[in-house]
């Protein structure tokens, strides 16, 4: 394998590439893409390749990063030719468990090496066009937006705007359950591009391998690899985003606002009625796409002054909410104002986000290009 750093001159046409998409994307909100596939060249995959991290754990092929760039442009050359063809189809992914919790672990998928390879071509293709479209109340996984801006905005919203009531969502098993189906039909508002909308199917579909046992996948999204936060991104952005600022927002009469980081969200709201008719539509909406918010995790939040004050000590009250790991309720200030508190331990912070870019993603592909 020939060496090489890490964005080399290839980058221009890569960044010119995606460049390109972005700019006909943001011109045109109704544009529809025929032509993409053609993209995932081997100039384009080797920056794909060379973009994995080298020290990741193999799928069920067993090849490492090293051994498949001993023969990089053979393989790419071969790769390409696979999928000219549609001849290419994903290996199911290795299933891993991973700490949750103290008392449960989360499933993850390793996918196979050319599979990440691809995964990662086809989320920087989806996420040049759709980063044009996706809205300002989500955070998760996208270029120059954290965890550490959603908390910021929950805690400006309440403590600046006249909100009074927390919904707390929490979409049961959202990454197992969401529906092949309603995720196809969500992407193809922006894709029309036959060949990369099978390649997507066969991804979903690939299944993966538990204790030696192949398990077929007929609704959920991989876990794991790097196509899993975009298209839950694009899943949440018709189903949730846009239905909340365009159907919900206008029919209120007092202030709400939705802040989502991947498939964790809350809405803030000024009045009681509200709050409840904006749960109540929320549950009938996520059924519509064969989900469902948990019925004992979903609950409207009482941020009444005198409510929050008084459950600084219990974590699980009524009047606290639980939000990208952190608990927030109400205090005083040392001048003996009311604001709004969030406590967890540094430890248990640290464990969650990694647990989360774990299971969802790394760093979002075109953040790492736009910093070069």
């Amino acid at each position: 394998m020939s060496e090489r750093m890490p964005y080399a001159e290839t980058d221009n046409s890569t960044l010119t590439k995606l460049a390109l998409l972005s700019k006909r994307a943001r011109r045109d909100p109704k544009l529809r893409f025929t032509s993409l596939a053609h993209l995932l060249n081997a100039e384009f995959l080797e920056e794909c390749y060379y973009r994995l991290g080298r020290d990741r754990a193999s799928g069920i092929d067993g090849v490492s990063w090293k051994e498949y760039g001993e023969r990089l442009d053979a393989n790419l050359n071969d790769l390409v030719a696979r999928l000219k063809a549609k001849r290419y189809k994903p290996l199911p992914a290795r299933r891993v468990y991973i700490p949750k919790d103290e008392h449960s672990k989360r499933p993850l998928g390793l996918p196979a090496l050319e599979d990440k390879i691809v995964q990662k071509g086809i989320a920087w293709i989806l996420e040049a066009i759709y980063e044009q479209d996706f809205l300002d109340c989500s955070y998760g996984f996208r270029p120059r937006r954290n965890c550490h801006q959603a908390l910021d905005v929950v805690d400006k919203t309440i403590m600046k705007r006249p909100i009074h009531y927390v919904i707390e969502a929490d979409i049961k098993g959202f990454f197992d359950n969401v529906s092949h189906d309603w995720m196809l039909r969500c992407l193809e508002v922006r894709i029309q591009d036959p060949s990369l909308l099978l390649l997507i199917r066969r991804f979903l579909k690939a299944g993966y391998v538990d204790a030696g046992q192949l398990v077929l996948t007929e609704q959920g999204t991989p876990q794991g690899g790097n196509l899993s936060p975009i298209i839950a991104n694009i899943f949440l952005h018709y189903v949730l985003d846009l239905w909340f600022e365009k159907k919900i927002k206008p029919q209120m009469h007092g202030v709400c606002q939705l802040v989502r980081y991947a498939d964790d969200f809350l809405c803030l709201v000024q009045y009681q009625r509200e709050a409840q008719y904006i749960e109540r539509a929320m549950r009938e909406r996520f059924v519509k796409f064969d989900l469902q918010l948990h019925p004992e995790k979903t609950r409207v939040v009482d941020l009444r002054r005198g409510q929050m004050q008084k459950v600084k000590e219990d974590k699980h009250a009524a009047h606290t909410f639980d939000f990208l790991g952190f608990t927030h309720y109400g205090g005083r200030s040392r001048k003996g104002n009311w604001m709004l508190c969030r406590q967890t331990s540094a430890k248990k912070f640290r464990k969650e986000c990694k647990v989360l870019y774990a299971t969802l993603g790394q760093t979002s592909c075109l953040e790492k290009l736009s910093k070069r």
